[in-house]
């Protein structure tokens, strides 16, 4: 599930906020980042959840229908389609989501208003139309139908967003890749009639298809605890380097961005040093000022190159593409 890319993001929140917490260990840094990394599932699972929840508010829906006190002919029968659509049993009857959901305790019974304004949505497009409308009830088409949903539903809703920042802060960020994944767990559906909780490291899914990675887990774990241990060292050679700026006008993202490259620079000798260079200026793009990318860019191929000029950054073969 989680790519390098994410992990990478979720280790530099932490160690933005140990730099802010001075006195936040590496033990709760290392534990701050798990619950990170755990709660992308957790969003991940609440985000399907909705699947069986919309399939039971259309359900209620067309029954208050059948209930009026001068039912129309099509309220006495209604195009069952989406009520009744096979993704949602499928999910409501696995024991393994069931389990997890409960688990977990996600639950969207406080939310009834947004599910009502998400079904009003749905049912006024244009593809809801064309699914209603055609004769075929196949598992594919009911998938086909919640791609959709998920990739014009939810990522642009203010409603969305306030729940899940009321629900947990480590959600914040976190949406688009959730639904990414969620859409990526409907096409595996699709393909094999059935659905399975995804890894939490990306190398773990490839290493389920028979694809050998280096392990993501290993990865973060000893980016993070490099990074940590060594950012005053790393800190003061952006200062001594950053000649002209005071170290009060160096911002902390910087730092900590910086400080990241330096140290995966050294631990990781597979890694390229345009590989590691990219990463930290694309992190910066999102979460510093509009001219980090540049400083962040300027600074880490000037240290890095310093580094390797000591000794202290060496690639193997790998490294060097």
């Amino acid at each position: 599930m989680l790519t390098r890319r994410m992990l990478r993001i979720k280790a530099f929140k932490v160690l933005y906020a140990s730099v802010e917490d001075g006195s936040m260990t590496l033990k709760d840094a290392q534990a701050r980042f798990l619950a990170s990394c755990e709660a992308v599932r957790d969003l991940y699972l609440f985000m399907m959840k909705i699947v069986v929840v919309l399939a039971e508010a259309e359900e209620k829906r067309l029954e208050a229908g059948r209930r009026k006190f001068n039912p129309t002919p099509e309220d006495l029968s209604p195009n069952d389609k989406f009520a009744a659509n096979r993704l949602s049993a499928l999910l409501a009857a696995d024991p393994d989501f069931t389990k997890l959901i409960e688990k977990r305790k996600l639950s969207w019974d406080q939310y009834d208003v947004f599910i009502r304004e998400v079904s009003d949505s749905i049912r006024s497009k244009q593809y809801f139309a064309a699914y209603m409308a055609s004769p075929e009830r196949s598992l594919k088409e009911d998938v086909s139908l919640f791609k959709k949903i998920f990739e014009q539903e939810f990522e642009d809703s203010e409603s969305l967003a306030a729940i899940l920042e009321e629900l947990s802060i480590l959600w914040v960020d976190d949406l688009g890749f959730a639904l990414g994944a969620c859409i990526k767990s409907l096409s595996a559906i699709a393909r094999t009639g059935r659905w399975s909780f995804p890894p939490l490291y990306h190398s773990d899914e490839l290493a389920e298809a028979g694809r050998e990675a280096d392990s993501d887990e290993a990865f973060s774990r000893r980016l993070l605890s490099g990074a940590f241990g060594g950012r005053e060292r790393y800190f003061q050679m952006v200062f001594d380097s950053a000649k002209g700026w005071e170290k009060d006008r160096i911002f902390t993202t910087d730092l900590v961005l910086i400080s990241m490259g330096l140290a995966e620079a050294e631990l990781f000798p597979d890694i390229p040093v345009k590989v590691t260079i990219n990463e930290y200026v694309e992190i910066s793009k999102y979460y510093s000022t509009p001219k980090s990318s540049s400083f962040v860019n300027g600074l880490l191929d000037s240290l890095i190159g310093k580094l390797s000029a000591e000794g202290k950054v060496v690639k193997s073969p790998k490294g060097l593409n």
